[in-house]
């Protein structure tokens, strides 16, 4: 496969263009919205804090906002590579395949029935969630005489998604104060969520990102075949299960934090192929770091297409993915 970038050295040029767009756009998410700021404000709030509603907003809302994005879209880019490899799916997300679901699904579960409020139970709840729905999905499009195939997949991801938001919005209707509690949280939005909410799944978002690289060779291995990868002495199965481990991580911090948010982790893998060709190591990269730049484009986007108010994130993502979707799920029925 022929990639724009073939050289290391050009792969390199890149990942320094990616980040200095990744400073350029959080400087635009810091300074610019409703409030209009200028970067002295920025330094100021954390130099010369003098309570005014900008020091406040820089504080409280945007450098927040910026730093989930980037953390959070970080997390979905990687997560969403990692999907498509292990299931061989070109359609493959965290959202499609019911991850998202089953997360949002378990956190209004402990809202409505056990009372739990806290993000630290939240980040574990939404574990368990994405890693039931994940283990269905995968169960479901294994059935048949064909065995698993990228088709069922989706269909089997589609019907899980589409009974658990059935089942969470028929517990939300019976419980108005966890509809108050969790409706916000369940549109997907990087911004109204403080530091302590990032920082109580920080610690496991390190260490999924360091295991989703460590795994990238093994991964590749895998990509020739579960019959190769035997022959040169892999245990497939537990690679199988590192990665699902790895992407239960993933999703489940980035839905603690942000909520459901989809189709990031679709349109970067394609991305990220397309300009660095299928060395696992480098897709997981750019993917990941294009996970950020489009999550904070989506986030710009949400508070100034509707200014003063904010369209949910997860809609701007949306906007982007559907389309997305449907172009690559017609190039795989052409084949």
């Amino acid at each position: 496969m022929n990639s724009f970038l073939a050289s290391n050295f050009r792969k390199i040029l890149g990942v320094v263009f990616a980040l200095f767009l990744l400073s350029y756009l959080s400087y635009a998410s810091l300074i610019f919205g409703v409030i209009d700021t200028s970067w002295q404000t920025a330094i100021d709030a954390y130099t010369n804090f003098n309570g005014s509603n900008e020091h406040i907003v820089i504080k409280e809302v945007r450098v927040p906002r910026v730093l989930n994005a980037l953390t959070v879209g970080f997390c979905l880019g990687l997560a969403g590579t990692l999907l498509q490899s292990l299931t061989r799916n070109p359609v493959a997300d965290v959202e499609l395949f019911g991850l998202n679901a089953g997360a949002s699904l378990f956190v209004v579960f402990a809202v409505t029935f056990v009372g739990i409020s806290s993000l630290t139970q939240f980040t574990w709840i939404s574990f368990i969630g994405a890693a039931v729905a994940g283990l269905i999905v995968y169960l479901l499009g294994s059935f048949g005489r064909d065995g698993l195939s990228p088709v069922k997949l989706v269909l089997a991801g589609a019907a899980i998604t589409a009974l658990a938001s059935s089942i969470r919005h028929g517990m939300m209707v019976l419980n108005e104060k966890a509809t108050d509690e969790v409706l916000f949280w369940l549109a997907g939005s990087v911004g109204g969520r403080k530091l302590e909410y990032l920082a109580t799944v920080f610690p496991y978002m390190i260490i999924a990102w360091i295991a989703a690289f460590v795994l990238a060779r093994p991964i590749q291995t895998l990509l020739m075949g579960d019959d190769v990868a035997k022959g040169l002495g892999q245990r497939t199965l537990l690679v199988k299960l590192s990665v699902g481990i790895v992407i239960v991580l993933l999703s489940g911090c980035a839905v603690a934090v942000a909520g459901p948010i989809g189709f990031v982790g679709l349109v970067t893998p394609h991305l990220a192929r397309y300009l660095v060709g299928i060395d696992t190591r480098w897709v997981l990269l750019y993917s990941g770091l294009f996970g950020s730049v489009l999550l904070l484009l989506a986030d710009i986007g949400a508070r100034f297409i509707a200014m003063p108010a904010e369209v949910p994130i997860g809609v701007m993502t949306a906007l982007i993915g559907i389309p997305f979707f449907i172009y690559v799920a017609r190039k795989g029925l052409d084949k």
